[in-house]
């Protein structure tokens, strides 16, 4: 998991750059004499801004980060004042959620702010934060967010000097047959399912089932996704409260060391976050446990009892997606496929062209999109591959599928370095080998789904960039040809060897 490949460092850079930004917005709040419970719900703040925004631009990143507090505020407000009425608490809240997985329509922003606001109402929970204590923690939120945003825009802007990877857009759809819409709703039934058994098991510590249903939800589109996540958040919620057992208790609050092992969390769970879901559990799960210890509460059965809610979080989100409007693994995975497939045939498109002597046209961000969207199918078929998954030949054309695209992306990476090439020049035959790549992505997916090639300027010379380009054309057009066989046929159908 820390051996995952880690362009420029990107990861890196990021994890390093969110331990100052919170560091920096902890500090704040102490220096101005705030209460140990909003300074670490400025620290919380903080964490979020550094980890949910992600805009495509820099721009946009700011603009959701002064959206934060217009939606943060109100519901910090109502979380607060609701605090001990409890039926109504417990119905505004999966208000909050429902809305909040509902935003995610609107890309990016909407997920950030959903996000944000769902985490203003648990912090609450979490600190069991009071009326009095609402100026202060406003004070500390607005502290975080400006410490976050200096280090992020001002002292550390990675983005304005490496591209960093943005999440693509959610699946479309209309009404109910929008992901985003059904998620809302299986969300919301999960949260409710989490609330009402996490309140039996504890009156005090029963938001824990609430997040864990909720987090869940997060960057999955389909039932089995929910699923493996579901599974791998256990996992590392029972490896975090192990090490909380052999970490957090000896500690015991002691501020110079917390201080320290929460920095490491931090960075952990911005560092693993994108390769491994369970790692980046694992870690938060020491944080928390550092940070009841700073509280004062930590003991053994906390920890245990942190598990049992998780538990009841994580059967929450399995019934939600089983039983409210299901999303199958494999719609969802068709859908980001042909969405993987029109890049490809994209990327061809503007090398062809590029290579035909319009230098307006560069393959190369088609590229990285393609590599962005490949992700997104391999989060897609996970449940697919998984090592605990029966489904045998599913998994083995699982399996096949990412190998071939995996092909794929290498020709497209290859085609657009050629292309890039200022002394290539087109050859004759490049517009024949384009041709048949689009006949190849017609074969896989609808022919609206993907643009036609345009006819490129043909010239004799057989210049070695049109070579090399001519051959990756050929790789990409075997690859897509052999695509067909496990995409075309029945999911459960035994793959025939070729």
């Amino acid at each position: 998991m820390f051996n995952a490949p880690d362009p420029g460092r990107v990861r890196l850079r990021v994890s390093l750059r969110a331990v100052l930004g919170i560091a920096l917005a902890v500090t704040a709040a102490e220096l101005c004499g705030l209460s140990l419970t909003a300074s670490i719900t400025g620290g919380l703040a903080a964490l979020l801004a550094l980890f949910t925004v992600g805009d495509p631009t820099v721009r946009g990143q700011a603009g959701t980060t002064a959206l934060l507090p217009v939606v943060g505020f109100p519901v910090l407000a109502l979380a607060t004042l609701l605090h001990d009425l409890t039926l109504l608490r417990d119905l505004c809240w999966l208000a909050v959620v429902f809305a909040g997985v509902y935003a995610r329509r609107w890309g990016p922003r909407g997920h950030a702010l959903g996000i944000f606001a769902f985490m203003m109402f648990f912090v609450t929970q979490f600190l069991h934060a009071v009326p009095g204590q609402l100026p202060e923690l406003y004070g500390a939120v607005a502290l975080a967010l400006a410490a976050a945003s200096a280090v992020r825009f001002g002292v550390w802007c990675v983005e304005r000097r490496l591209p960093v990877p943005v999440l693509p857009a959610p699946l479309p759809g209309l009404g109910l047959a929008r992901p985003t819409t059904r998620q809302a709703f299986q969300a919301t039934f999960a949260c409710a399912f989490a609330l009402t058994l996490g309140q039996l098991l504890s009156h005090d510590r029963w938001y824990w089932a609430v997040g864990t249903a909720w987090w869940i939800f997060v960057n999955t589109a389909s039932r089995g996704e929910t699923l493996v996540r579901g599974f791998r958040r256990v996992l590392g919620t029972v490896a975090g409260i192990a090490a909380g057992l052999l970490i957090a208790l000896p500690i015991a609050g002691a501020p110079a060391p917390t201080a320290a092992l929460v920095a490491i969390c931090v960075f952990g769970i911005f560092y693993t976050a994108a390769p491994s879901y369970s790692w980046m559990m694992f870690f938060v799960t020491v944080m928390a446990g550092l940070l009841y210890g700073l509280l004062g509460v930590l003991h053994p059965g906390l920890l245990l009892l942190r598990f049992e809610e998780t538990a009841v979080g994580a059967l929450g989100a399995a019934l939600g997606v089983a039983l409210v409007l299901p999303v199958t693994t494999h719609g969802a995975t068709n859908a980001w496929i042909e969405r993987a497939l029109a890049c490809v045939h994209g990327c061809t498109a503007a090398a062809a062209r590029r290579l035909g002597g319009d230098d307006g046209a560069d393959p190369a961000p088609l590229a990285a999109e393609l590599e962005l969207l490949l992700g997104r199918v391999r989060i897609a078929l996970a449940p697919l591959v998984h090592p605990l998954s029966p489904l045998r030949a599913r998994k083995a054309r699982a399996r096949q599928v990412l190998a071939l695209l995996d092909d794929c992306a290498r020709e497209v990476r290859g085609l657009a370095v050629v292309a890039a090439d200022p002394d290539a020049s087109h050859d004759a035959r490049l517009a024949a080998a384009c041709r048949r790549v689009e006949a190849a992505v017609h074969a896989l997916v609808p022919p609206d789904a993907a643009p036609a090639l345009r006819d490129a300027v043909g010239a004799p010379a057989h210049h070695p960039g049109a070579e090399a380009a001519l051959h990756h054309l050929h790789g990409l057009e075997r690859a897509l040809a052999d695509l067909a066989a496990p995409l075309r046929s029945s999911p459960s159908a035994p793959l025939v060897a070729a």
